[in-house]
C-alpha cells in the first residue's frame, strides 16, 4: 500500500514472485468512471472508491476460499479503507511502501502511459494516513533497489526486524 508512484506494483510483483504467491493490480478493479476521472486529473471521492475497494475485498475471498495466497497492490491510503478490505479477516497484512513526495513525484515524471497524472500525487499525501501499529502494517523505506526492500519485507513477515 502507499501513494501512487511509490511502488506498488514493482515491488507487489516480485514480493508475490519470491513468495510463489500471485499478484494482482488493484488498480485493474477500478470502473471504467473512476479511471477517466484520474485520467482527467481529478482525485477520487470516497463514493467513487467504495466499489472498488469491495471488488478487491471480494477477490481475496474468494482467492483465500480457494486455498491460494496473493498479493494486492492498493494505495489503500486511509485507515477506513483498509478496514474494509480486512473486513474482520485475521490473515491479510499491510505493507506500506513509505517514501517522500520529492522522490516519488521525481519517479512519476519518469513513468510511462499511466494513467495517474502527477499533479494528483499532492492530494495522495494530503489522503494518507500512515498504518497505525494496531493494523498489524509492515513499514518499509522505498529508497533502495527493488531487491532489497523485498528482502526487508520478507524478514519482517518472518518476524525478523
Amino acid at each position: 500500500m502507499g501513494v501512487a508512484g511509490s511502488g506498488k506494483s514493482t515491488i507487489g510483483g516480485a514480493l508475490a514472485e519470491r513468495l510463489g504467491w500471485a499478484y494482482e493490480d488493484a488498480d485493474t478493479f477500478h470502473p471504467a468512471s473512476n479511471v477517466a476521472k484520474m485520467s482527467a486529473g481529478q482525485p477520487l471521492t470516497d463514493e467513487d472508491r467504495w466499489p472498488w475497494l469491495k471488488a478487491i475485498a471480494a477477490e481475496i475471498d474468494r482467492v483465500c476460499a480457494g486455498g491460494r495466497k496473493i498479493v494486492i497492490g492498493c494505495s489503500a491510503l486511509r485507515r477506513v479503507y483498509r478496514d474494509l478490505l480486512v473486513h474482520g479477516r485475521d490473515d491479510i497484512r499491510f505493507v506500506y511502501l513509505d517514501g517522500s513526495q520529492a522522490l516519488i513525484a521525481d519517479r512519476i515524471g519518469h513513468r510511462k502511459g499511466h494513467f495517474m497524472p502527477a499533479d494528483l500525487l499532492a492530494s495522495q499525501f494530503e489522503t494518507l494516513e500512515p498504518p497505525g501499529p494496531d493494523e498489524h502494517a509492515l513499514a518499509v523505506s522505498i529508497d533502495a533497489p527493488v531487491t532489497t526492500i523485498v528482502d526487508d519485507v520478507l524478514r519482517q513477515l518472518r518476524g525478523g526486524a
